[in-house]
């Protein structure tokens, strides 16, 4: 479409670089500027609104324009704008942060080491793994293990975590000494006549032939998301954790929770671990933990991880890792004060309740002729479209009906992400039951709107 000259939109093409987008197609198109935000609505340039059914990227947990984080910033801004935690430096906020998060981690956490972003903090976890196989006088040990379907991130070692080839695709990725096992999607992966707790056996199997053919002496750790998130909100079948945990106890390799999407109420629950009874060694969080207002993460380790470490750091004389942003005062009051809102008004049960009451109602959509599966857990939630009912969709490529019902939706005011076909769904926590309505009520028209399209 054409655009006017020197527009808010020809300005953000002529100069912005974006992140996930086709920069060739970005250019020949109009871009959707957010302007302002309220609760769990945004509004574009044009005043239009949107139901944001996505909080963000999985993130706004206490909704927009939170008043109290933006006073808890100010505030902070004010007493001390910047402070670092290297060379033994520290300031009131990242301990108070740090004794939060240890006290209401689901299992015995030992400390807490800061970052900016869940990417960052999976790239350190994996050092941090690395330097203590090393002081253990393990080098071998070393290889990571990942899943199929998997996001943990976009960094170097993080990305090759990541399960998607556009993340790999020209970046010369994954790295060496990442390996892959199974997803846990059901739904998808499941054979012929298994039940959940045959597939969580078989992909328990899976995992343990894969350590033994690799050598249980090279395998450091297990990456795992309680809920896998970017790969289509989809939730482990049952006995899946108590299953792969026997695996990884077995041979001593130290789980990892990757809990930058499920952390801080999503699943129902405070913590995605808590949910499906996992016992991390290490736990990453990011996102709900300053419902992104400000950009931070946090890495919990446990003391058997601890202790090797800093014996190692004091061998060496330092741990030479660290972000000049990490544990910035600012985000982490803001951190702070976004915990308190999360436990003070009881978002982790409504979580819990409106995520009930909107997987029932989405669960009408279950025999639609262009679903395959609804699924979810708390407050996240994926309709898994599918075109196997309709013939006119044969030649389509993966993702295309995802990216079709995703513009649809943004017409009807809504705002979502499409996993390759699944739509997915993890608005702010604070929402209403009148919010749900209006978000099954749009992807209904949705739906009907393109089967008719498709026939």
């Amino acid at each position: 479409m054409a655009l006017i000259p020197n527009s808010d939109e020809a300005r953000d093409i002529a100069y912005h670089f974006h992140a996930y987008t086709d920069a060739r197609d970005h250019e020949a198109s109009a871009p959707l500027i957010i302007d302002r935000a309220e609760g769990a609505y945004v509004y574009d340039s044009n005043g239009k609104r949107y139901l944001e059914g996505m909080a963000g990227l999985w993130s706004v947990a206490v909704g927009f324009g939170e008043k109290r984080l933006v006073d808890a910033a100010a505030r902070q801004m004010q007493r001390l704008s910047f402070g670092h935690n290297f060379t033994s430096r520290t300031h009131m906020p990242a301990i108070d942060l740090a004794e939060k998060l240890v006290k209401i981690a689901p299992v015995p956490m030992s400390k807490v080491f800061f970052t900016n972003s869940g990417s960052e903090a999976n790239d350190t976890v994996i050092k941090m793994i690395w330097y203590r196989s090393n002081a253990l006088g393990q080098p071998q040990r070393k290889k990571i293990i990942a899943r199929e379907r998997a996001y943990h991130g976009v960094t170097l070692a993080s990305g090759s975590l990541t399960a998607f080839s556009h993340n790999h695709a020209s970046f010369d990725m994954p790295i060496a000494n990442v390996l892959r096992t199974g997803s846990p999607h059901f739904w998808r992966d499941a054979e012929a006549g298994e039940t959940e707790e045959d597939f969580a056996t078989r992909r328990a199997n899976e995992l343990e032939q894969l350590i033994l053919s690799e050598g249980p002496d090279s395998i450091a750790a297990f990456f795992g998301e309680p809920v896998l998130g970017a790969g289509g909100v989809v939730t482990p079948p049952r006995t899946y954790w108590e299953k792969i945990q026997a695996v990884l106890g077995k041979y001593d390799v130290l789980l990892v929770a990757d809990e930058v999407v499920c952390g801080f109420g999503r699943t129902g629950k405070m913590f995605g671990s808590e949910t499906y009874d996992i016992k991390p060694d290490i736990m990453v969080l990011s996102k709900a933990l300053s419902s992104s207002y400000l950009p931070i993460s946090a890495i919990l380790v446990n003391d058997k991880v601890y202790q090797t470490i800093a014996d190692e750091s004091h061998r060496i004389g330092t741990f030479g890792h660290g972000f000049t942003g990490g544990a910035h005062p600012v985000a982490a009051a803001v951190a702070l004060e976004n915990i308190a809102v999360i436990e003070d008004r009881d978002l982790v049960g409504n979580a819990a309740r409106v995520g009930q009451y909107l997987r029932d109602r989405l669960h009408r959509f279950s025999d639609h002729p262009l679903v395959g599966e609804v699924r979810g857990v708390g407050l996240v939630a994926a309709v898994e479209l599918h075109r196997k009912n309709f013939p006119s969709a044969a030649a389509f490529k993966d993702g295309q009906l995802g990216s079709q019902a995703n513009a649809y939706l943004a017409e009807e005011g809504v705002l979502l992400r499409a996993a390759v076909d699944a739509l997915t769904i993890c608005p702010p926590l604070t929402i209403t039951t009148e919010d749900a309505d209006l978000l099954v009520e749009k992807i209904g028209l949705v739906l009907d709107r393109m089967a008719s399209e498709l026939s």
